[in-house]
């Protein structure tokens, strides 16, 4: 081997760790609303399998989240439990509008602990304040997080708001709200019906009507300040029939 094609490999050899790391997908961070944790991390892990593309995910409350990303906070995908604080982020130019679509929707449940003698709730005053006796009712936020207004204008349809409103103990999100149940230091708590299904420590006891509350959506949308080309795959991946499967499995419903 002449000296110019030791070097020539030489510098290929040099060059190959440059080269690998150039072909690694750019890794995107996604602020998430909590009650998505179980399906939304299998369906980024499905992703990564697939693209070789890492996906880190924050959870939190929607306005907590949306409060972060508008005060900088380096998230590239916001996914909301509601549509205003996605309207929040638009109205401020921190999303990209053309991205944004309705990814999942939800239902609204009353939960007891596990091990409660408590079987099925009448949605009614007295049975409501009976099935608390001492305790509180865990909600999440009700000014603020999305899991809690709805709860506060299903509560306020079903003439349950005035029994209750003094006796709640309030969360920052709705997975903060569950764990007070699952933990038995409430008696009953009105969270996701996906919340409910992802934790064996809770049981369902009344299913609240969609006709009670805002229709639940969760809207996605790349954050304005991110290259186009560094989530438009998971975007559409989230979009597409294997991640709605994983949804469906976890209990969402489809988007409206």
């Amino acid at each position: 081997m002449t000296f110019l094609s030791r070097l020539s490999c030489l510098l290929l050899l040099l060059a190959l760790p440059a080269l690998a790391h150039a072909a690694q997908p750019r890794p995107i961070t996604v602020f998430a609303a909590a009650s998505l944790k179980e399906s939304l991390d299998e369906a980024a892990a499905a992703w990564t399998r697939r693209s070789g593309q890492k996906v880190s995910i924050s959870y939190a409350g929607s306005s907590a989240l949306a409060k972060q990303i508008e005060q900088g906070a380096p998230a590239d995908v916001f996914i909301s439990a509601d549509g205003e604080w996605m309207d929040y982020l638009q109205q401020r130019k921190l999303i990209d509008i053309d991205t944004r679509t309705n990814l999942v929707g939800n239902r609204l449940v009353v939960i007891a602990p596990a091990d409660s003698a408590l079987r099925t709730l009448a949605l009614k005053p007295a049975a409501v304040r009976q099935a608390l006796g001492n305790g509180r009712l865990a909600m999440a936020e009700t000014a603020s997080v999305p899991a809690g207004r709805y709860g506060r204008q299903a509560l306020t349809t079903l003439g349950l708001w005035d029994a209750v409103s003094g006796r709640l103990a309030q969360a920052d999100n709705v997975r903060a709200a569950m764990a007070f149940v699952s933990r038995g230091e409430a008696p009953l708590g009105i969270v996701y019906a996906t919340d409910a299904q992802a934790e064996p420590r809770v049981r369902v006891v009344a299913a609240i009507p969609g006709r009670t509350h805002d229709v639940i959506v969760y809207p996605l949308a790349r954050v304005a300040k991110t290259p186009p080309a560094a989530t438009k795959g998971f975007l559409a991946f989230l979009r597409g029939d294997d991640a709605k499967a994983i949804f469906k499995r976890a209990g969402f419903l489809p988007s409206r």
